[in-house]
C-alpha cells in the first residue's frame, strides 16, 4: 500500500468535519510505502476491529450526534435489505 503526500497549500476544509479538498488537481511530492499495517497501528496504540459487517456499526453513528459522512460505504458489503 502506499501513501501520497500533497502539498498542504492546495486544501481547504471541507465542509463534513475531517476532510480537506482541493479546488483543483494537485501532483504528489511524494510516495511512501506503507507496509506491515497492522504493526503499525499496535505501535500507534490504535484498536483495531474485524467485523463482518460496518451496518450495525453505521446504523449507530446516523442515529448518533456526531458528525459524520457514508461516502466510502459503497465499497462495503451490501446492505442486509438489499439481498431480496
Amino acid at each position: 500500500m502506499y501513501a501520497y503526500r500533497l502539498p498542504c497549500e492546495a486544501f481547504r476544509p471541507h465542509e463534513v468535519g475531517g476532510y480537506w479538498v482541493a479546488d483543483e488537481p494537485v501532483d504528489a511530492i511524494e510516495q511512501v510505502v506503507l507496509d506491515d499495517l497492522v504493526a503499525k497501528h499496535a505501535a500507534a496504540c490504535i484498536e483495531l476491529r474485524i467485523t463482518p459487517s460496518i451496518w450495525p456499526f453505521w446504523r449507530r453513528v446516523a442515529t448518533s450526534t456526531v458528525e459524520f459522512s457514508g461516502s466510502r460505504l459503497r465499497n462495503s458489503a451490501p446492505h442486509p435489505d438489499q439481498f431480496g
